[in-house]
């Protein structure tokens, strides 16, 4: 159960305040924590992020700014008209609905809009959409994290695009696609950045200098005319040369 202190309240209030046990229960920690975690976890999502809020960490400033609760409170409370005045004034029998998860979607999505445009937090949100950090995320093994740590590990292109050394060593005309993934697995052993200096530097200056141009975005025929051969082939054969050398590297690695 995600929220066990949530979950033991009933759906009217008036129970609520005839309950010691319960009434206590509202001053304590715990319930504080699950309400704010409950709203995090409905509000990031519509900062564009990626990923669910647990796989960042509370260093990334869009998570901090999840957690804002009153300034999510009062855009639930202009929105639907529920906050918590009118908890106070429904009649002691009200039963409290369950809302249908759409509608919770679409009324947090508006608010969280709104309250973006309101709060001037656009280029924040721009800004670390556009740079994050490491520490923003948690050392789990997610699609958000991974596709962090490609961009973050591998060389960044003055052409304002980055290829990762996988992909700089692959093409769909290259036949190299062909050849298969060490353990089906090739992508997680190159997002390491130890492990990919480490293969590199057994690399000759001259396939070094082909891996790098690739990663800034160059062709095939573009990097044979700054290298000096005589058409793109010859270029080919020596990514597929590599590929092979970084699978037996990986094989040699694990053992």
């Amino acid at each position: 159960m995600r929220f066990p202190t949530l979950c033991k309240f009933p759906r009217r209030v008036s129970d609520v305040f005839c309950s010691t046990e319960l009434c206590e229960l509202i001053k304590s920690d715990a319930f504080l924590s699950e309400i704010v975690d409950a709203v995090a976890a409905l509000v990031f999502p519509f900062f564009g992020l990626g990923g669910w809020i647990e796989h960042y960490t509370g260093y990334c400033p869009v998570w901090q700014l999840s957690i804002l609760l009153p300034y999510w409170a009062k855009g639930i409370e202009r929105e639907t008209g529920w906050g918590l005045q009118s908890l106070f004034d429904l009649p002691p029998d009200f039963v409290i609905p369950f809302f249908e998860p759409e509608d919770v979607k679409a009324a947090i999505g508006k608010v969280v809009k709104q309250t973006i445009e309101e709060q001037g937090w656009r280029p924040i949100l721009d800004t670390v959409r556009e740079m994050p950090c490491d520490e923003d995320f948690m050392p789990w093994d997610t699609n958000v994290r991974k596709d962090f740590l490609r961009k973050w590990y591998h060389t960044r292109s003055r052409r304002v695009q980055t290829v990762s050394l996988e992909e700089s060593m692959e093409s769909e005309n290259s036949g190299i696609c062909s050849i298969p993934d060490p353990a089906g697995d090739f992508t997680a052993q190159v997002e390491s950045e130890d492990f990919c200096q480490r293969f590199k530097a057994t690399l000759s200056e001259k396939d070094m200098a082909i891996l790098e141009l690739r990663a800034e975005g160059y062709g095939y025929n573009e990097i044979a005319d700054k290298l000096g051969y005589k058409n793109h082939s010859g270029v080919v054969k020596r990514i597929e040369a590599i590929k092979k050398r970084f699978l037996r590297y990986e094989q040699e690695a694990g053992q």
